[in-house]
């Protein structure tokens, strides 16, 4: 089925560069050099003439050197920071999955990853830290859509009903899209499919193939936000939240579904003011159909990158559960292997904005992401359980 919907436009396609994105070097890693690919690849590399093209036909997309060779913060970060001007062109064959959180709410989900990594540069970044990203951090464009639509398609007719698979997880969702134009495939294939639906999750404002699609309201845009205080200090390198929420009313005015995702929180100086006056803003300026909140949840590798780069001494680390060493304790993580605020300090945020929000927009639906039970039993919460940005 998913080739039916492949040859639909990507053919007539005409790449264009990404905002906020100049790679250095573009590599050609393990499948690129299909011949159905050629014409794809000149013309993304074409976009880049003064980027060094790199053949390393033999090189899975996840096993790009950079040149770290040891294991301490500051080698890595050289690698983070190769990573970001590396765009590496391959193909992904697992490139749809289940989720498989376990020690929080997560409802656990499907997604899928038509990229990898992003070209923003966000200090607190999670993704840092985990072991896709860690050992080859750079930003990844899996040529074989057709192929990825196709598994979307036989997990989504399994089941029988409709199902949501996340792009986002592993990736900004948006962020590429010039450079590919995925939506102008993927959007009319879940918009004709029975079962299939996309949920899509963004800091990016590269809206412009999205806007004349049929989309029949399967496809869900979810944008990543934050105070202009927050993305000014920790937000490096992605789009001002002023052309952010003018996307999301685009989207919102042509008809899709649109959500917002306040995460991480930071409780920087005076965070209630800053955070109560962006969500008055947001709220009269976008319609949403569901709000979700999260505070910091990364991992240790993530929390020592981030520390090189901005020092120990950040609205972030000072508030996250650690050991005088500054590495954080075996018996303060959290039941998922994650690091958080305590628990206390998470309540207090939420109920905050919990309060600002039901003040602004009485019946908009809240959720909370990667959360503990306890935490949703605190917050009177237990309803809503499971119901995040991930699922429909």
């Amino acid at each position: 089925m998913g080739l039916l919907y492949e040859t639909s436009s990507l053919g007539d396609y005409l790449p264009r560069r990404s905002t906020l994105f100049e790679p250095a070097r573009i590599v050609l890693a393990r499948g690129s050099e299909r011949r159905e690919y050629a014409d794809r690849v000149a013309a993304i590399c074409a976009l880049y003439p003064s980027a060094e093209v790199i053949s390393a036909f033999d090189v899975p997309h996840n096993r790009i050197d950079l040149g770290a060779t040891r294991q301490g913060a500051a080698d890595w970060a050289i690698a983070h920071d190769h990573g970001k001007q590396t765009l590496v062109l391959a193909v992904h064959s697992s490139a749809v999955r289940f989720s498989s959180e376990e020690g929080n709410t997560c409802p656990n989900y499907w997604h899928f990853s038509p990229y990898g990594f992003c070209p923003f540069d966000c200090s607190y970044c999670y993704l840092a830290g985990t072991p896709g990203v860690r050992f080859s951090p750079t930003v990844k464009i899996y040529l074989n859509l057709n192929e990825i639509i196709d598994a979307i398609d036989r997990a989504a007719r399994r089941f029988a009903s409709p199902t949501p698979f996340y792009c986002g997880k592993l990736q900004d969702g948006l962020a590429l899209d010039p450079l590919t134009g995925y939506s102008r495939v993927l959007i009319p294939f879940f918009a004709n499919h029975p079962y299939a639906r996309m949920t899509l999750l963004t800091k990016s404002t590269e809206i412009e193939n999205l806007l004349d699609l049929d989309h029949a309201g399967h496809t869900i845009l979810s944008w990543s936000v934050n105070p202009p205080e927050v993305v000014a200090a920790y937000e490096l390198n992605t789009p001002s939240i002023d052309d952010r929420l003018v996307a999301m009313r685009k989207c919102a005015d042509a008809g899709y579904p649109v959500r917002a995702v306040l995460m991480p929180i930071v409780p920087i100086q005076d965070w209630e003011s800053h955070y109560t006056r962006f969500l008055k803003r947001l709220l009269t300026s976008v319609p949403l159909s569901r709000l979700t909140l999260g505070g910091i949840c990364s991992y240790t590798f993530a929390k020592m990158l981030m520390e090189h780069k901005i020092g120990r001494d950040n609205e972030i680390s000072r508030n996250m559960i650690a050991s005088r060493s500054g590495m954080v304790a075996s018996q303060n993580r959290n039941n998922d292997g994650r690091i958080r605020y305590p628990e206390a300090l998470r309540i207090r945020i939420y109920q905050h904005l919990i309060d600002v929000i039901r003040q602004q927009a009485p019946d908009l639906e809240i959720a909370l992401c990667l959360e503990e039970k306890s935490v949703f039993s605190a917050l009177k919460l237990e309803s809503l359980m499971g119901r995040c940005n991930c699922v429909l």
